[in-house]
């Protein structure tokens, strides 16, 4: 591989659903898997396949989907029985990739491993011996590496290559480093390594005092040709080094980096969208990249640099992430194959009976909203198609609410819980509280609110509103997600999106923040 090409290793789906409140069904799995192939990811680490039954199956699901271009990569301690599991799960895959992990400090050897260094080496030789002996794309990570001794670092690396590694990943696990202090190590790692010439060097950097994109490139700069990135910077505790803002340093300051990626950049914006439906999470409107404050100027002096020369104040277009003005044509007069083409589009391949399902969607969507946008075709193919099928499905919402006092407002609900019917009404502080009232009733459950947002999808008056919602009983957590255009309708389903969700929590023995190992 040529020694400017830089390696994509996305690990949304296995640290970024560590992220608190991230956590995602099987379909949900295989649609992000779905959009990061047409991303163009080089390597996807799938997940953790020894952590459960429920993650094994997904890693396969998603290996079993994949085309040729993509290594499908598995996470495994350094332990045969996660490596053989690891490999059971991504066999299938065309370029599959076993990534097994140790720490190499000493806070972390004496009070995680409770071992010494020198078994800490005997376990690196066997057991990347043992991933090596399924198949020669092999990764290993000195986990706490930014707080590791800086010779036996070296020792490891070398030990972990001539085991039979490609790939030596030294991550920042706490986010402790520093970027000038992490590309020293970097550069002293690849130097003084025995048989660093045969292995590409990776970076995995946690963002805890906000430094994961800059030591990212930082290390970058020095010789690491990997690096470990999750979509909107999702991950374990603050999160992982963004996607999006490790690319478009990339690509933006090529001039600087002098490096290539195979990055569809124009799939970014989908992307990340696709993520934000999926687990719940409206993306900051001051997020770099992607955030809807991205390319917005107010300042009169830079708007009028934008009307004599856009790169007055724009560094990248719109366009370039995939931020596009669309003026969509998809209404109540479009047929099924104008529907079809379009979500082809935008990365959807619907079956006939999925088509069929979202053409009529489509329909009643129309009745009610003058214009249908992108952003609304995506959350009712999301809403739609990927959702897992409910035990609790809401059928009717009808409120009543006034400001005459002494009146409270009304909720009148139907829905489906395990199959049958029910309906019930009843009052509450205001008219999202009286819905969730009145639905806790039908379902028999109290869960706890921690948290309730309202997000307009699109603008104008008629905009889709999503609603996004936090609830917890029983030590459980789960977030839910609605989308229509009224805001009560919505937080009605995504109150009941969530409670699905915990339903699945509880029945599967997951947590939200699930029990992986971090790196």
């Amino acid at each position: 591989m040529s020694s400017d090409r830089l390696i994509i290793f996305d690990t949304t789906l296995r640290d970024g659903e560590q992220s608190p409140g991230c956590t995602m069904n099987l379909q949900e799995k295989l649609r992000m898997a779905h959009q990061l192939e047409l991303l163009g990811v080089d390597v996807l680490e799938a997940g953790f396949p020894a952590s459960s039954q429920g993650d094994f199956e997904a890693v396969q699901a998603i290996t079993r989907q994949s085309g040729p271009n993509i290594q499908i990569c598995g996470l495994a301690r350094c332990m045969h029985k996660d490596i053989d599991r690891c490999w059971e799960a991504i066999k299938e895959a065309a370029n599959p990739r076993i990534h097994t992990f140790l720490s190499t400090s000493d806070l972390h050897m004496t009070y995680k491993l409770r071992k010494t260094p020198d078994e800490v080496i005997a376990m690196i030789k066997d057991c990347v011996a043992r991933a090596a002996s399924y198949t020669p794309n092999v990764e290993f990570s000195c986990e706490d590496a930014s707080r590791s001794d800086k010779d036996f670092l070296c020792k490891a690396c070398a030990t972990a290559i001539a085991a039979g590694a490609t790939t030596i990943n030294l991550p920042d696990t706490v986010g402790y480093a520093e970027p000038a202090e992490y590309a020293e190590l970097i550069d002293y790692v690849i130097r003084n390594t025995e048989g660093a010439e045969k292995a590409i060097f990776s970076v995995h950097c946690h963002d805890d005092l906000g430094l994961g994109v800059a030591n990212s490139l930082a290390a970058l700069k020095v010789g690491a040709r990997q690096v470990e990135v999750a979509l909107s910077g999702i991950g374990e505790r603050a999160g992982n080094a963004a996607l999006e803002e490790v690319v478009m340093n990339a690509v933006v300051r090529k001039d600087y980096f002098g490096l290539e990626c195979g990055i569809d950049t124009a799939q970014l914006y989908p992307s990340c969208r696709l993520l934000s439906m999926i687990i719940g999470k409206p993306i900051p409107n001051n997020k770099a990249i992607v955030g809807a404050n991205a390319f917005a100027h107010e300042s009169g002096i830079h708007q009028d640099g934008m009307i004599k020369n856009r790169q007055t104040y724009e560094i990248m277009t719109p366009a370039s992430v995939g931020r596009t003005e669309t003026n969509l044509v998809i209404g109540k007069h479009s047929g099924r194959n104008a529907v079809r083409v379009k979500f082809e589009a935008l990365g959807y391949k619907l079956t006939d009976e999925q088509l069929q399902v979202v053409f009529e969607a489509i329909k009643d969507l129309a009745d009610v909203k003058k214009t249908i946008y992108d952003e609304d075709l995506m959350a009712m193919v999301q809403e739609k198609i990927y959702r897992k099928p409910d035990v609790y499905r809401l059928n009717h919402v009808s409120i009543q609410s006034s400001d005459a006092g002494g009146i409270p407002p009304t909720a009148a609900i139907l829905m489906d819980v395990h199959g049958e019917e029910r309906g019930q009404a009843g009052f509450g502080a205001g008219p999202v509280d009286a819905v969730f009232n009145v639905i806790c009733q039908i379902v028999g459950r109290q869960p706890q609110l921690e948290n309730y947002s309202i997000n307009a999808i699109t603008g104008g008056s008629d905009a889709l509103g999503e609603v996004t919602v936090r609830i917890s009983e029983n030590g459980v957590k789960a977030v839910g997600r609605g989308a229509h255009p009224d805001v009560i309708v919505a937080s009605a389903k995504a109150y009941v999106n969530a409670l699905n969700r915990l339903e699945e929590l509880e029945t599967t023995g997951q947590r939200v923040h699930s029990q992986h190992a971090p790196e």
